[in-house]
């Protein structure tokens, strides 16, 4: 993750910088805005919509590329560089929905309109996205040059040795990528298509996309005549047969006729300034019962895996008083020193949250670890209204972060307090933010209790917080228990998603759901193995690879909360609208990356690899590399030699460069970190004790002055000095004046000696 802090730094500096750029005697035109007292947070300089920065180092540069406004030349250079907003000439979004995941596509322009025509400087892209955001793909089209991302293999030492490696792409934060363009000149057109993959949330039925479209007032271009066209366009497909209506939409999007078992949203404007709200959805696919449908498809010839394709989806239905399992809750919850401030605070509220919707009827209890375990309780205790104020009471009295990471001991103790009496849901929910030793000892643990003859095997419902946990061992913990894994990579978003999780396992409609005749399938594949629980907040989305005739109905079977029997039918269909493989492929990879991670198979990683490749969704065995095509033009003589150059010929060639990008998983835990108590969001500082000195040094007059060192900052700060400030800072420089003089004198005499 990049520094949060100094982005937050340089957009304010970059936005003082702005209001040197003269844009002529037009008075409608005004440099941006500095936000008010009032107005101002950290999170307003935060993108909400895809932007673009000029990375300013020398401040001197800045000025307007069609009008120089002869501004008095300004000395010293930004540290950290500022980022100036660039100015967007038009944008383009288009958004399709295949269930319960969107592929958006941004088309914008921006223009280098804050530099000198003379001058050139690095351009930063900032893409903020969705619910679950996957970078896909950034095209730029510059007039010569052209810059487009691919995914290499981690581990493919001949590919890597020819690439240049800088860190010049990486999260700002968990849902914002950004990448770092090298070199355009003042002036520049620039042309960007963003590609990103994003979850949409369902509740009550109801299908919601939410993409981030909020546009400061500072790009909209200077200007009365300048053209700013916007386009939105959005699309569903869920299968055939499938009923879907529009339930709001936040932008005036008109319907378009149904196509392919497509429907269609599109808006197109000239505008005079850009969205500020983002883009909201809501769809719903009308069905009262439980519903779902199989679709199937062939693969491309250039895919990998040759098997044919599937994707299953049953979905709860819009009936309100279905009734829901009885639970026996056991929360485990992380109390070690890297949880102290906001973390444990978030997770002492949404833990009072879910304790309160527990039914009259429902069994619970708590278990705080560190190094060692706390109990509210040596065993489960009946929801009633007093028993879960007490727990609250005590939530607020043992959850105080201190000590280490254990997670063997409390699993055990939680695993032993459930009963195997058949006629309730046993969950357990783990919320932590450490990585530990012995994490594939206690999957091996829980795989051995869920082998146990038991008519509810108990459910897994973990959450990791931050990046120094081991998101790959939670799922596993997830996945192997038809339980669900969450995780809040920012901490600012823990409570919610916390909470969001606490709902869907209370909520539980369908359990122990199988399939019963796929046996008849030859190299059967099925991602996940272990079919979760259905639940009201949210379908039940499987995929998988086979060979040979899938049956045209597909059986599937489950236990309803009155523990009754319970199937559907689920009739398969050829589509080719739907492209399973993107889809569902970035589930598929998360699966095996945790399996692997698992089973230590290396051959699983380099499968894993090629399907990250294939299909351009980001894993733990592939770095992301920027590839810059530019075209150079070479003077191709010819045969005969003559004095005069007619005969030459000029021909243009593509000269390709590729840069490797920071690394873009989440990785497998930090050990170090854990035990160090370091808290999630902690940016690990690698300098050395001398850079930071010389890091501080050159800074100390820029904090003084501002952005620059000219002389009316200098004049304006040493009026500001008291007489003991000044006394020292002339006697410092008279010191420095006699060393130099001092080394220029032993200099001069070891010339005379030779």
């Amino acid at each position: 993750m990049a520094d949060q802090e100094e982005f937050v730094k340089s957009v304010e500096d970059g936005l003082r910088l702005s209001k040197r750029i003269y844009f002529g005697k037009d008075r409608a035109v005004a440099p941006p805005k500095q936000m008010t007292a009032m107005e101002k947070t950290a999170e307003s300089y935060f993108p909400t919509s895809p932007m673009m920065y000029a990375v300013i180092e020398n401040p001197a540069f800045v000025d307007n590329p069609d009008i120089p406004s002869y501004q008095p030349h300004v000395h010293g250079r930004c540290d950290p560089p500022a980022l100036i907003p660039l100015q967007m000439n038009g944008v383009s979004i288009a958004a399709d929905c295949y269930f319960d995941t969107a592929f958006i596509t941004v088309k914008g322009s921006w223009r280098l309109h804050c530099v000198m025509s003379c001058r050139s400087c690095d351009c930063s892209i900032a893409v903020p996205m969705g619910e679950q955001g996957s970078i896909l793909g950034v095209e730029i089209e510059l007039p010569r040059k052209s810059y487009s991302t691919k995914l290499v293999a981690e581990d493919d030492e001949k590919e890597n040795k020819k690439l240049v490696k800088i860190e010049d792409g990486c999260f700002l934060k968990p849902h914002i990528f950004t990448l770092t363009l090298p070199e355009i000149d003042g002036g520049t057109y620039i042309s960007v298509t963003i590609r990103w993959s994003q979850k949409l949330l369902y509740r009550d039925g109801q299908f919601t996309l939410s993409i981030p479209y909020s546009f400061p007032v500072y790009v909209t271009p200077v200007g009365k005549k300048i053209s700013k066209k916007e386009k939105i366009q959005f699309n569903v497909n869920c299968g055939p047969r499938a009923e879907v209506s529009c339930k709001a939409i936040s932008h005036p999007l008109k319907e378009l006729d149904e196509e392919d078992e497509k429907l269609g949203w599109f808006y197109e404007a000239e505008v005079l300034n850009w969205s500020s709200s983002d883009v909201v959805i809501t769809y719903k696919i009308s069905s009262p019962n439980y519903h779902g449908s199989v679709l199937l498809q062939s693969p491309q010839q250039h895919d990998t895996d040759q098997r044919k394709m599937f994707s299953c989806y049953l979905f709860p239905g819009a009936l309100e008083c279905r009734k829901v399992f009885r639970k026996e809750v056991i929360f485990v919850v992380d109390i070690s020193g890297s949880m102290k401030g906001k973390p444990i605070d978030d997770s002492k509220q949404a833990l009072s949250v879910a304790l309160s919707k527990l039914d009259s009827q429902d069994l619970f209890n708590i278990i705080a670890f560190n190094n060692e375990e706390y109990l509210f309780s040596s065993s489960l205790e009946v929801a009633t209204k007093e028993a879960i104020d007490n727990a609250i009471q005590w939530i607020d009295m043992n959850f105080i972060a201190g000590g280490s990471t254990n997670i063997l001991n409390p699993m055990k103790q939680a695993i032993g307090m459930l009963s195997n009496d058949g006629e309730s849901m046993p969950i357990i929910f783990l919320v932590t933010d450490g990585a530990v030793e012995d994490e594939r000892q206690i999957c091996e643990f829980l795989k051995s209790h869920l082998t146990q003859n038991r008519t509810m095997c108990p459910r897994l419902y973990t959450f990791g917080i931050g990046l120094f946990c081991n998101h790959y061992f939670l799922r596993t913990l997830a996945t192997m228990s038809r339980g669900h894994y969450d995780a809040a990579i920012d901490v600012e978003s823990l409570q919610v998603r916390l909470e969001r999780l606490f709902s869907r396992a209370s909520s539980i409609i369908l359990a122990n759901i199988a399939f019963e005749n796929l046996d008849g399938l030859e190299e059967l594949e099925v991602y996940p193995s272990q079919i979760p629980d259905l639940s009201s907040e949210g379908p039940v989305v499987l995929s998988g690879r086979y060979q040979g005739v899938f049956p045209e109905m597909l059986k599937a079977k489950g236990i309803l909360a009155d523990m009754s029997n319970f199937s559907v039918e689920l009739k398969g269909f050829k589509s080719k609208a739907i492209p399973l493989d993107k889809a569902r492929v970035k589930q598929q990879i998360e699966i095996l990356t945790a399996q692997a991670w698992f089973t230590q198979n290396k051959d699983l990683e380099q499968k894993i690899a090629k399907m990250s490749i294939q299909d351009t969704v980001i894993s733990e065995f592939t770095r992301m590399a920027l590839v810059e095509t530019e075209k150079v033009k070479v003077i191709k003589p010819t045969t005969k030699r003559k004095v005069h150059s007619d005969d030459e010929k000029i021909e243009e060639r593509l000269v390709q460069k590729t840069i490797l990008l920071h690394y873009l998983g989440f990785g497998f835990g930090n050990l170090t970190a854990t035990i160090e108590n370091i808290p999630p969001g902690a940016i690990d500082i690698e300098d050395e004790a001398a850079e930071i000195i010389a890091k501080a040094t050159s800074n100390c007059f820029g904090k003084l002055c501002g952005l620059c060192c000219c002389c009316s900052c200098c004049i304006r700060t040493c009026s500001n000095m008291n007489h003991q400030c000044a006394i020292a800072l002339t006697q410092c420089l008279g010191a420095l004046g006699c060393l130099g003089c001092f080394t220029c004198c032993q200099y001069c005499c070891f010339e005379d000696n030779k």
